[in-house]
Protein backbone atom coordinates (compact mmCIF):
# COMPACT_ATOMS: atom_id res chain seq x y z
CA UNK A 1 0.00 0.00 0.00
CA UNK A 2 1.58 3.13 -0.88
CA UNK A 3 1.90 5.81 2.12
CA UNK A 4 -0.44 8.49 0.42
CA UNK A 5 -3.01 5.83 1.03
CA UNK A 6 -2.56 5.79 4.56
CA UNK A 7 -4.95 8.56 6.86
CA UNK A 8 -5.77 7.58 10.49
CA UNK A 9 -9.88 8.70 9.99
CA UNK A 10 -10.14 5.70 7.04
CA UNK A 11 -12.18 3.69 9.89
CA UNK A 12 -12.79 1.20 6.82
CA UNK A 13 -9.35 0.15 5.96
CA UNK A 14 -8.41 0.14 9.72
CA UNK A 15 -11.44 -2.12 10.60
CA UNK A 16 -12.33 -4.14 8.00
CA UNK A 17 -9.23 -3.67 5.30
CA UNK A 18 -9.37 -3.67 1.87
CA UNK A 19 -11.91 -6.42 1.26
CA UNK A 20 -15.59 -5.94 0.85
CA UNK A 21 -17.68 -5.83 3.82
CA UNK A 22 -19.51 -9.11 2.37
CA UNK A 23 -15.54 -10.76 3.40
CA UNK A 24 -16.56 -10.47 7.04
CA UNK A 25 -19.45 -13.09 6.95
CA UNK A 26 -16.98 -15.38 4.53
CA UNK A 27 -13.94 -15.02 7.75
CA UNK A 28 -16.82 -16.53 9.96
CA UNK A 29 -17.94 -19.40 7.53
CA UNK A 30 -14.10 -19.86 6.41
CA UNK A 31 -13.24 -20.01 10.78
CA UNK A 32 -16.24 -22.58 11.37
CA UNK A 33 -14.85 -24.82 8.72
CA UNK A 34 -11.72 -24.53 9.56
CA UNK A 35 -12.49 -24.67 13.33
CA UNK A 36 -14.50 -28.50 12.36
CA UNK A 37 -11.63 -29.40 10.47
CA UNK A 38 -9.14 -28.71 13.32
CA UNK A 39 -11.20 -30.57 16.15
CA UNK A 40 -10.87 -34.10 13.71
CA UNK A 41 -7.27 -33.16 13.44
CA UNK A 42 -6.59 -32.70 17.14
CA UNK A 43 -8.95 -35.63 17.99
CA UNK A 44 -6.47 -37.98 14.70
CA UNK A 45 -3.37 -36.39 16.40
CA UNK A 46 -3.85 -38.13 20.07
CA UNK A 47 -3.50 -37.24 23.66
CA UNK A 48 -0.85 -36.18 23.82
CA UNK A 49 -1.38 -32.62 22.15
CA UNK A 50 -3.52 -31.95 25.18
CA UNK A 51 -0.48 -32.83 27.77
CA UNK A 52 3.16 -31.80 27.85
CA UNK A 53 4.51 -31.52 24.25
CA UNK A 54 7.74 -32.93 23.17
CA UNK A 55 10.26 -30.52 20.79
CA UNK A 56 7.85 -32.31 17.73
CA UNK A 57 4.59 -32.13 19.33
CA UNK A 58 5.58 -28.22 20.07
CA UNK A 59 6.56 -27.76 16.53
CA UNK A 60 3.24 -29.33 15.07
CA UNK A 61 1.45 -27.10 17.36
CA UNK A 62 3.37 -23.59 16.48
CA UNK A 63 2.76 -24.86 12.29
CA UNK A 64 -0.66 -25.54 12.76
CA UNK A 65 -1.01 -22.02 13.95
CA UNK A 66 0.82 -20.50 10.88
CA UNK A 67 -1.35 -23.00 8.68
CA UNK A 68 -4.55 -22.17 10.17
CA UNK A 69 -4.30 -18.04 9.33
CA UNK A 70 -3.65 -17.51 6.04
CA UNK A 71 -7.04 -20.36 5.13
CA UNK A 72 -9.21 -18.36 7.62
CA UNK A 73 -8.27 -14.54 7.23
CA UNK A 74 -6.80 -14.13 3.40
CA UNK A 75 -9.84 -13.79 0.74
CA UNK A 76 -6.91 -15.31 -2.28
CA UNK A 77 -6.87 -18.47 -0.32
CA UNK A 78 -9.05 -21.22 -0.54
CA UNK A 79 -9.89 -23.86 2.51
CA UNK A 80 -8.84 -26.51 0.86
CA UNK A 81 -4.99 -25.66 0.81
CA UNK A 82 -5.12 -25.06 5.12
CA UNK A 83 -6.82 -28.79 4.74
CA UNK A 84 -4.22 -30.28 3.43
CA UNK A 85 -1.14 -28.67 5.23
CA UNK A 86 -2.92 -29.90 7.84
CA UNK A 87 -3.12 -33.11 7.07
CA UNK A 88 0.47 -32.95 6.44
CA UNK A 89 1.32 -31.85 9.56
CA UNK A 90 -0.94 -35.21 11.05
CA UNK A 91 1.04 -37.66 8.85
CA UNK A 92 4.68 -36.06 9.64
CA UNK A 93 3.56 -36.29 13.51
CA UNK A 94 2.31 -40.08 13.28
CA UNK A 95 5.06 -40.67 11.05
CA UNK A 96 7.73 -39.95 12.96
CA UNK A 97 6.42 -41.29 15.88
CA UNK A 98 5.88 -44.76 14.13
CA UNK A 99 9.75 -44.07 13.25
CA UNK A 100 10.70 -43.44 16.88
CA UNK A 101 8.61 -46.79 18.19
CA UNK A 102 10.36 -48.94 15.89
CA UNK A 103 13.87 -47.54 16.11
CA UNK A 104 15.42 -46.19 19.44
CA UNK A 105 17.97 -44.81 17.74
CA UNK A 106 15.40 -42.67 16.22
CA UNK A 107 13.37 -41.73 19.04
CA UNK A 108 16.66 -40.41 20.55
CA UNK A 109 17.26 -38.31 17.66
CA UNK A 110 13.79 -37.07 17.55
CA UNK A 111 12.48 -36.72 21.12
CA UNK A 112 15.54 -36.53 22.93
CA UNK A 113 16.59 -38.05 26.34
CA UNK A 114 16.06 -37.02 29.70
CA UNK A 115 18.80 -35.61 31.98
CA UNK A 116 19.98 -36.80 35.70
CA UNK A 117 20.21 -33.13 37.38
CA UNK A 118 20.39 -33.76 40.87
CA UNK A 119 22.32 -37.59 42.03
CA UNK A 120 22.07 -38.44 45.53
CA UNK A 121 21.41 -35.13 46.76
CA UNK A 122 24.58 -33.55 44.64
CA UNK A 123 23.67 -30.98 41.75
CA UNK A 124 25.32 -32.37 38.57
CA UNK A 125 26.71 -28.95 37.54
CA UNK A 126 27.65 -29.87 33.95
CA UNK A 127 24.07 -31.25 33.56
CA UNK A 128 22.69 -27.59 34.55
CA UNK A 129 25.12 -25.94 32.17
CA UNK A 130 24.62 -27.61 29.19
CA UNK A 131 20.66 -27.42 29.52
CA UNK A 132 21.03 -23.07 31.08
CA UNK A 133 19.41 -24.12 34.18
CA UNK A 134 19.70 -22.15 36.98
CA UNK A 135 19.82 -23.40 40.94
CA UNK A 136 16.44 -21.57 41.14
CA UNK A 137 15.14 -23.22 39.13
CA UNK A 138 16.40 -26.66 40.36
CA UNK A 139 15.01 -25.54 43.71
CA UNK A 140 11.35 -24.12 42.73
CA UNK A 141 10.86 -27.56 40.85
CA UNK A 142 11.62 -29.29 44.82
CA UNK A 143 10.07 -26.68 46.45
CA UNK A 144 6.39 -27.45 44.18
CA UNK A 145 6.58 -30.88 45.49
CA UNK A 146 6.92 -30.48 48.87
CA UNK A 147 10.90 -31.55 48.90
CA UNK A 148 12.79 -28.70 50.62
CA UNK A 149 16.23 -30.21 50.96
CA UNK A 150 18.19 -31.73 48.35
CA UNK A 151 19.77 -34.79 50.58
CA UNK A 152 15.85 -36.08 50.00
CA UNK A 153 16.76 -36.16 46.84
CA UNK A 154 17.93 -39.86 44.92
CA UNK A 155 17.09 -38.41 41.27
CA UNK A 156 15.77 -35.25 39.55
CA UNK A 157 15.89 -35.68 36.00
CA UNK A 158 14.61 -33.35 33.23
CA UNK A 159 12.57 -35.29 31.03
CA UNK A 160 13.02 -34.59 26.87
CA UNK A 161 10.07 -32.84 26.99
CA UNK A 162 10.57 -30.10 29.52
CA UNK A 163 9.33 -31.24 32.81
CA UNK A 164 11.07 -32.44 36.07
CA UNK A 165 10.53 -35.79 37.55
CA UNK A 166 11.83 -36.39 41.34
CA UNK A 167 12.51 -39.60 43.11
CA UNK A 168 13.23 -39.09 46.46
CA UNK A 169 15.46 -40.96 49.13
CA UNK A 170 13.47 -43.10 51.36
CA UNK A 171 15.11 -42.02 54.36
CA UNK A 172 15.43 -38.50 55.38
CA UNK A 173 19.30 -37.52 54.47
CA UNK A 174 20.98 -34.19 56.08
CA UNK A 175 21.36 -31.99 52.33
CA UNK A 176 20.79 -28.14 51.09
CA UNK A 177 17.96 -26.23 51.67
CA UNK A 178 15.80 -25.45 48.95
CA UNK A 179 13.90 -22.50 50.86
CA UNK A 180 14.13 -18.73 50.22
CA UNK A 181 17.31 -17.91 52.53
CA UNK A 182 15.57 -14.45 53.37
CA UNK A 183 11.98 -16.71 54.60
CA UNK A 184 13.46 -16.93 57.77
CA UNK A 185 9.69 -17.79 59.08
CA UNK A 186 9.36 -20.65 56.35
CA UNK A 187 12.57 -22.14 57.14
CA UNK A 188 11.49 -22.82 60.91
CA UNK A 189 10.52 -26.26 59.98
CA UNK A 190 13.78 -27.28 59.48
CA UNK A 191 16.06 -29.69 61.56
CA UNK A 192 19.31 -29.75 62.21
CA UNK A 193 21.60 -32.92 62.54
CA UNK A 194 22.91 -33.83 65.87
CA UNK A 195 26.67 -34.23 64.31
CA UNK A 196 26.79 -30.75 62.99
CA UNK A 197 27.20 -31.25 59.11
CA UNK A 198 27.61 -28.15 56.10
CA UNK A 199 26.09 -28.52 52.79
CA UNK A 200 28.30 -26.57 49.82
CA UNK A 201 25.78 -23.90 48.20
CA UNK A 202 26.91 -24.72 44.44
CA UNK A 203 26.47 -28.38 44.40
CA UNK A 204 25.11 -29.77 48.02
CA UNK A 205 27.29 -31.99 48.83
CA UNK A 206 27.95 -32.61 52.71
CA UNK A 207 30.64 -32.52 54.61
CA UNK A 208 31.27 -33.14 58.82
CA UNK A 209 31.80 -29.25 60.03
CA UNK A 210 34.98 -30.70 61.89
CA UNK A 211 37.32 -30.05 61.04
CA UNK A 212 36.91 -27.06 59.29
CA UNK A 213 36.25 -27.90 55.69
CA UNK A 214 38.23 -26.52 52.67
CA UNK A 215 37.07 -26.28 48.72
CA UNK A 216 34.27 -28.96 48.03
CA UNK A 217 35.56 -31.57 46.54
CA UNK A 218 32.89 -32.18 43.93
CA UNK A 219 32.83 -28.40 43.17
CA UNK A 220 35.74 -26.82 44.60
CA UNK A 221 34.16 -23.89 45.74
CA UNK A 222 34.59 -23.01 49.35
CA UNK A 223 31.06 -21.58 50.51
CA UNK A 224 29.45 -23.58 53.23
CA UNK A 225 26.20 -23.04 55.06
CA UNK A 226 24.29 -25.55 57.82
CA UNK A 227 23.32 -28.76 56.35
CA UNK A 228 19.50 -29.79 56.90
CA UNK A 229 16.84 -32.29 57.52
Amino acid sequence: MKKENIWLEDWQRILIGDAPVEFLLEVFLRTSFIYLVLLVIMRLLGKRMNGQLTNLELAVMLTMGAIMAPAMQIPDRGLLSGVVALVCALTFLRGTNLLGFKSSKAEKLIQGTETVLVKDGIIQLKQLTSNQLSHQQIFAALRSENVYNLGKVKRLYLEAYGVFSIYENDQSKPGLSVLPPADDEVRTIYEHTDDKQLACTNCGNTVAALPKPGPCAVCQTDNWVDAIL
